[in-house]
């Protein structure tokens, strides 16, 4: 029997034909070429052109199709292949012939039924008949059976799991391979997944979860070995508590995100985001001054003392609003479900907005509007945010709490019960008095680290100046001997310090000698340079990618996607990748993510067919113009397939040839394209297909950045104006890192990250730049209304974020255009081809 072991670079590469829709394969279909992306490899499409030069104008050369250079100059987003199992896991090798899984499969179950195996057996069921619609028999069983196909799961205290592994020779103890780690075997008649503990069985089934696919015959998983282990203790994210109507995404983020991906913690920020049966007055402060600074269209909010700066407000959280008890019960419960511990923040010192909103008289700078640093030397602060703190204790029931503790940028001395003392001394006072608080319950305690470094906040007090010239000082960070001698060094710290620019090496060097443990906050996959060497420090125990904006679907899709599926390789496999390899795995996983995360099957999803529109005729853009720089001459002249859409490419080689419909998006100056067109369609649709792409990479700036219009914070292009036959038209927003990117995306160094709404499908290749189209669904909310046409519309003069953290719309974005080269339908059923 043949088997191959993998490295982490061939194992994401590595696809087989019908388990990844990446590849490009030439299919004859009614005496043309068809292209079917959704089998095979690229490297075929080269083939096929350099077989017959005549096929392209620029035949394509077959190291641009692969990832077998990834990682050099020029390298392009040509294989957006989504990796058999991410993380990589440490040991795998592809071995003997796949699992074919059919409805006499049996999920076995030991006699003496363990809930948690019961638990795994369920979450796979449901799994199955959600994406497969397969339904798979339970059983309780004393021993495995001796024919047909059968799934075991379990830790190694599972007997049928032990069995197994007996009769494979395979070692599976708490010790091997460890805390949360798994060996999961596939051959054509069993799947066995067994956890060196509960959690490490739940992490094998989430393996399994990825290695499920479609294939030629049926639904498949490859013939496979893995043992794999976590490298990190904590893996985390960090989230707002979301609002109501956010609630299910949050939950589906928790299952199809966190735990696919092997997350263990989730931090959420609570602020006065529950109902507080003790302090109403605390949850009416936090609407009066969620609404203020949002119906300000403010970032920060407005009325501070001289118009000095605040701590970031995060009145987003929960979308400004409150839940009941009973829904924190359930978040909390339903993240347990999934090996995810919920560690709550609850902001003390600082960012005490939603404390301080009706409990002005407890600020630390008297004269702010809405106050956000609460006095330390006053016991009735205490008293308040003790009693908060208990409050979330009770319902959440938490191992560890955040008390936050960062932007201590308030004026110091400004109270008059603050004044005269040393700040340093303070803080460290504070710090104490919470921590001797969470202890007594038994409550471990974490913070942001950053006051605790001189090198990140200086020393002594700092001199700031207000926009109106008021001069003042705000505290720097403690002192070397007073964090020695005051912070107890089993407080938690959160390091948002790491990059180059704040000297991070050596703060983690200072932590550690200090005997405190840490963990990266804000970790970006792609900034955080060398990590593998960094990690090996034993009091680094994990990260957290985070959020600051609300958790909503669009901000999560956008703005944190790349950074969970980066961080997740690093935390778990203690693998660093750039971010061109980071940026694939995530385009092509987020079109399999988002049928689940978003809770709908669009109509294509489901075996309705896909019929193609002939645009051509509204074609008026040429395949090739300097003044935008699009090169489309060498787009494939074909019918493409790519999962479950289907396109009709209209050939353009030449210069001159119309090869797209396009619009321009008017910046600071024109291009020579019309800012509208129209392309009939004369159809009742379920859907709509786009294929689009824009000319040059946009901007998708953070959500936090424009808190008051947070849609706008992605660089709004253009729109579709879908007109019915009544003329009531739907409009549907073209924006830059959600539902499109540009055509030859990842050749420029401003490329977005991925477009979470749209498919990058490759269609052909310009020079060294494989050309990229982006397919993109919307269900019309109109069924049997037929649509009369499609207007495209670019925008003039747009302005989105700034850069910055200005309470203000940033700069008119440059100019752009958006190319539309193909548009399909799903049509009504019955109503034939």
């Amino acid at each position: 029997m043949r088997t191959k072991k993998l490295t982490r670079r061939e194992f994401i590469e590595k696809s087989s034909a019908g388990l990844v829709a990446t590849g490009l394969v030439p299919l004859a279909a009614q005496g043309k070429s068809r292209i079917d992306t959704s089998r095979g490899s690229l490297d075929a499409v080269a083939q096929w052109a350099a077989d017959d030069p005549r096929r392209l104008r620029h035949p394509l050369r077959r190291p641009a199709w692969g990832l077998s250079n990834a990682g050099a100059a020029g390298e392009t987003f040509s294989d957006l292949a989504r990796p058999l199992i991410y993380p990589v896991p440490r040991q795998t090798e592809l071995r003997g012939r796949p699992f074919t899984l059919r409805s006499d499969c049996l999920i076995a179950l030991p006699a003496a039924d363990a809930a948690r195996d019961a638990s795994l057996a369920r979450f796979l069921s449901q799994e199955l008949s959600d994406r497969y619609d397969l339904q798979l028999q339970t059983k309780h069983l004393e021993k495995l059976p001796a024919t047909g196909k059968v799934i075991v799961l379990g830790s190694c205290q599972n007997p049928l799991v032990r069995e197994c592994c007996h009769k494979h020779g395979v070692e599976l103890t708490p010790q091997n391979p460890g805390p949360e780690g798994y060996v999961l075997l596939v051959d054509e008649n069993a799947i066995m997944i067994g956890g060196s503990d509960e959690r490490g069985a739940f992490y094998g089934l989430q393996s399994l979860r990825q290695l499920i696919r479609r294939g030629e015959n049926g639904v498949e998983v490859p013939g496979i070995r893995v043992r794999d282990w976590p490298d990190k203790l904590f893996r985390g994210v960090k989230l707002y508590l979301p609002g109501r109507g956010s609630i299910p995404y949050l939950r589906n983020l928790i299952r199809d995100v966190m735990a696919l991906y092997k997350f263990n913690t989730l931090m959420m920020e609570m602020n006065a985001c529950m109902r507080l049966d003790r302090h109403p007055e605390v949850n009416a402060g936090w609407l009066d001054f969620a609404r203020d600074t949002n119906y300000g269209r403010l970032n920060y909010p407005p009325g501070s003392l001289h118009g000095r700066e605040q701590n970031s407000s995060h009145h987003d959280c929960c979308d400004g609003s409150f839940l009941e008890k009973d829904e924190v019960v359930d978040l909390v419960r339903w993240a347990a479900e999934h090996h995810i511990e919920v560690v709550p923040e609850v902001p003390s010192l600082t960012h005490g907005f939603y404390l301080l909103a009706r409990h002005k008289d407890l600020s630390d700078v008297p004269g702010d509007k809405w106050p956000d640093t609460l006095c330390p030397s006053e016991p009735r602060t205490y008293q308040l945010v003790f009693e908060v703190m208990d409050e979330y204790i009770e319902v959440m029931k938490p191992h560890m709490l955040h008390a936050g503790h960062d932007e201590w940028f308030a004026p110091f001395g400004e109270c008059p019960r603050c004044h005269g003392k040393e700040p340093g001394e303070i803080y460290g006072e504070d710090l104490r008095k919470v921590h001797a608080h969470l202890a007594e319950r038994n409550i471990k305690m974490a913070i942001w680290g950053d006051y605790l470094l001189e090198a990140v906040r200086g020393k002594g007090l700092q001199k700031r100046t207000a926009p109106d010239g008021w001069n003042y000082t705000s505290p720097g960070a403690m002192t070397p001997e007073q964090v020695k001698k005051l912070v107890p060094k089993d407080i938690l710290l959160f390091n948002w310090f790491w990059s180059e620019e704040e000297h991070g090496e050596a703060n983690e060097v200072l932590l550690d000698e200090w005997g405190f443990h840490q963990v990266y906050g804000n970790m970006e996959p792609d900034l955080l340079h060398n990590y593998t060497t960094r990690s090996r420090r034993k009091t680094i125990i994990g990260g957290a990618p985070s959020s600051w904006a609300a958790t909503t679907e669009f901000n999560m899709s956008k703005d944190l996607l790349f950074s969970i599926l980066g961080c997740s390789n690093m935390l778990w496999s203690n693998q660093a990748a750039d971010f061109r390899e980071i940026a694939k795995v995530t385009q092509a996983s987020a079109a399999w993510l988002r049928p689940s995360l978003e809770g709908v099957t669009l109509p294509s999803e489901v075996g309705d067919p896909v019929a193609p529109v002939d645009i051509s005729a509204a074609f008026n853009m040429p395949a090739f113009d300097e003044s935008w720089g699009a090169d489309l001459r060498g787009m494939l002249a074909v019918s493409i397939k790519s999962g479950a859409h289907v396109f009709e490419l209209a050939a353009a080689t030449a210069a001159e040839s119309k090869a797209a419909v396009g619009v321009c998006t008017t910046g600071t100056k024109p291009l020579p394209l019309p800012r509208e067109a129209s392309i009939p369609v004369g159809q009742d649709a379920t859907s709509l297909l786009f294929l689009h792409a824009c000319a040059h990479p946009a901007t998708n700036k953070e959500a936090y950045r424009l808190l008051w219009d947070m849609q706008d914070s992605a660089d709004l292009l253009g729109w579709y104006e879908v007109v019915y036959e009544d003329g009531l038209p739907e409009i549907i927003p073209i924006r830059y890192g959600v539902n499109i990117l540009e055509w030859n995306w990842g050749h420029e160094k401003t490329s977005g990250k991925c477009c979470y709404d749209a498919a990058g499908i490759p269609c052909g290749k310009s020079g060294d730049q494989v050309i990229t189209f982006f397919a993109f669904e919307w269900a019309s909310p109109r069924l049997g209304k037929v649509i009369r046409e499609v207007r495209l519309k670019g925008t003039t003069g747009f302005r989105g974020a700034v850069p910055g953290f200005e309470n203000s719309f940033g700069e008119v974005i440059p100019e752009n255009a958006v190319m539309l080269k193909a548009l399909s339908v799903v049509r009504k059923r019955g109503a034939g081809a």
